[in-house]
């Protein structure tokens, strides 16, 4: 057997002289053994559709068994849903089509809207809910009387699936070692930790800049952006993906600090003494860090270092959270439950949602089957179904892609590929069959060449794609009666459903990398609205701030891939946002002095109406937030620092504020 396993290795490693990726065709080879096993056991228990059971293996597998864990939780949940939808559709129709298209219309849309506000397999369970109603609902719309034995069969076959990719992925996937980005992570609080011990000696002054700043903020939204399926499978998980969000957090606020310290003058109680002994606390941390024999005296070192620093109340102040973050982070990475009363949860993680383009994905999808249905509904064609069929998976699967236009390429070619050796199978291959079981067994090699497609490099991309179609398409009814030309109107239906996608992703509500950097600009400049409308959303810092720092990594990753030159000015207009939420968070808690004088009182009624519109005419905040600061100086000298911060911000990026509508 270890012979055998020998053999089966180096086969996988000679695979690169053949443009395969060994890792992706062991995990892909794995999978195809799992779908087969779905395909014989949904055959023996006589299930209409036991290709459908292949299909849930292939859309449930996973690299790792937490992540395979959760997305076959959400596989069958959204199923169940979707399923009682679509059976709820027909009844409701009656042989209607048009009550039909125009129920399926409202209910994608809502998947596609919701789908976008979550994350990760939540997403995805809810997006597949959609698309499950659409595969109930429209491969049987002209019999309503059979809807319950479809439903049925589609629930029995995505359980049938998914038990199997949990059963060989449990035995042959791992369990995951860590969450990637970890040290990384830590190798830039260490780096981070120094830059702040040089600046605390130097009183203030600090050699960082914007392309440093910048720099930085690029590589933990790097690794921000590939955290959620990590947080999948267990509670575990969630906790250390969490603390290390709530560790990239502190870092952006220590940041935002040096970037901000050759303006503020230390007091005087923060002598040499106080700056050499803080310092020296932080580079015993950053050295903790780096060796990671005891990364425990990494954070005792920062406690060391916040009292030293406690007579610069800023300094202090900043330090804390980062403290404590690292507290939590430490805990987490080796499975020690953070204490309920730990100061860490008080820096909460607050991620960014997308509601403009869940917006846009609700109307996009609900518009694009309303049209495409009603055409199918006027002209009667035999392959709208299958056509609508793909759209629905089209428009909420692909709709929170940064740019899924050209994603339906990929996806197009891959169903081109299935329909082919889909037609290879039906016609060059299963004419030799004498039964269904002979269909059946005719079909496993076909879901092997799948997997070699999914894992060689040049087809990577389209390779699931031909797996589901190959499998939508083969319907081992014994014996096939269908023609040729039927087989092939039906493929051509499939295919069409991508490039409705695509046309539909074109031409309504479009989806691009600029429209999509264009919404996130757009929400960070009216939350700082509604904070300026709001004393209660202004009220609670950590909140906001916590959204910001998550939309500003999300900023300065979607920058650099519009075009690396942006991300140093996308860093640039995010933190000038900060600081402009921390000077309305000012000028509220001025607001609620009872010792303003009228005047005053004024003025700071007048800055917060200003900045309530501060998208029309930025231009005109900077001189009243200076005459403010300026009024207030004398018995608020923090809260004026920040009013002649926010002037000096909103001045040097006006278009940022102007151009985010």
């Amino acid at each position: 057997m270890s012979a055998l396993h020998d053999a089966y290795g180096r086969l996988l490693q000679a695979s690169v002289r053949w443009g395969f990726d060994p890792v992706r065709l062991r995990q892909h080879l794995r999978t195809a053994f799992a779908a087969c096993l779905a395909l014989l056991a949904a055959w023996q228990l006589g299930l209409e559709h036991p290709q459908w059971a292949a299909m849930a293996t292939w859309a449930a597998s996973q690299p790792l068994r937490g992540q395979l864990l959760e997305k076959s939780f959400f596989r069958v949940a959204g199923t169940v849903a979707g399923t009682a939808v679509g059976v709820g559709l027909v009844l409701l129709a009656q042989g209607n089509l048009l009550w039909l298209v125009l129920g399926l219309a409202v209910w994608l849309g809502l998947c596609a809207g919701v789908g976008n506000l979550q994350r990760s397999f939540v997403a995805y369970g809810t997006m597949l809910s959609g698309y499950s109603a659409a595969m109930v609902a429209l491969l049987d719309f002209a019999h309503p009387d059979q809807v319950f034995a479809l439903g049925w069969d589609r629930l029995f076959t995505a359980l049938t699936g998914v038990f199997a990719a949990l059963l060989v992925g449990w035995l042959f996937t791992p369990k995951g070692s860590g969450i990637p980005g970890n040290a990384e992570v830590r190798q830039l609080f260490a780096q981070l930790l120094r830059d702040l011990a040089g600046s605390l000696q130097a009183r203030g002054r600090s050699s960082l800049g914007s392309q440093e700043i910048a720099a930085r903020l690029l590589a933990m939204a790097v690794i921000e952006e590939g955290l959620d399926p990590h947080a999948a499978g267990s509670q575990r998980s969630r906790e250390a993906v969490h603390a290390l969000r709530r560790l990239m957090n502190a870092q952006i606020s220590a940041l935002l600090w040096l970037r901000d310290a050759p303006s503020q003058e230390p007091p005087a109680a923060f002598g040499e003494a106080q700056a050499l002994a803080a310092a020296q606390a932080l580079r015993e941390a950053a050295v903790a860090l780096e060796t990671r024999v005891q990364l425990h005296e990494a954070a005792a070192a920062l406690v060391r270092a916040r009292e030293a620093a406690v007579a610069w109340p800023g300094a202090a102040d900043m330090l804390a959270p980062m403290g404590f973050a690292l507290q939590a982070h430490l805990a987490a990475t080796h499975d020690v439950a953070l204490p309920p009363g730990h100061r860490a949860r008080q820096w909460p993680v607050v991620l960014h949602s997308d509601w403009l383009g869940a917006r846009r994905a609700m109307l996009r999808a609900s518009a694009a089957i309303a049209i495409v249905g009603l055409l199918w509904v006027v002209t009667g064609w035999s392959g709208g179904a299958y056509m609508l069929l793909g759209m629905s998976i089209m428009l909420t699967v692909f709709s929170g892609f940064e740019n899924p236009s050209a994603t339906m390429r990929h996806v197009t070619l891959g169903q081109a590929m299935g329909v082919l050796v889909a037609l290879a199978c039906q016609w060059l291959v299963w004419p030799f069959a004498g039964s269904q079981a002979g269909l059946v067994w005719l079909m496993l090699p076909f879901v092997y060449v799948g997997a070699l497609l999914f894992s060689h490099q040049r087809t990577a991309l389209s390779g699931y794609d031909c797996n589901m179609v190959l499998l939508l398409l083969l319907q081992p009814h014994y014996p096939q009666t269908a023609s040729f030309g039927h087989a092939l109107a039906l493929g051509l239906a499939v295919v069409s459903g991508p490039l409705a996608g695509w046309a539909a992703y074109r031409f309504i509500l479009p989806v691009t990398l600029q429209g999509r950097l264009q919404s996130l600009r757009s929400m960070m400049v009216h939350e700082l609205q509604d904070m300026a409308a709001t004393p209660g959303h202004a009220r609670d810092g950590r909140i906001w701030r916590a959204r910001l720092y998550h939309r500003l990594l999300r900023l300065v990753r979607m920058s650099e891939q519009a075009g690396g030159q942006l991300g140093a000015q996308a860093a640039e207009c995010g933190l000038a946002a900060l600081h402009v939420g921390r000077a309305i968070q000012a000028l509220h808690q001025l607001s609620g002095e009872a010792a303003l004088g009228d005047g005053t009182a004024r003025a700071v009624r007048a800055a917060l109406l200003r900045l309530q519109r501060l998208q029309q005419a930025p231009g005109q905040c900077p001189p009243l937030l200076r005459a403010l600061a300026q009024r207030v100086a004398e018995r608020h000298p923090d809260q004026a620092r920040q009013l002649r911060h926010a002037a000096h911000e909103i001045a040097q990026h006006e278009a940022f504020f102007r151009n985010a509508g």
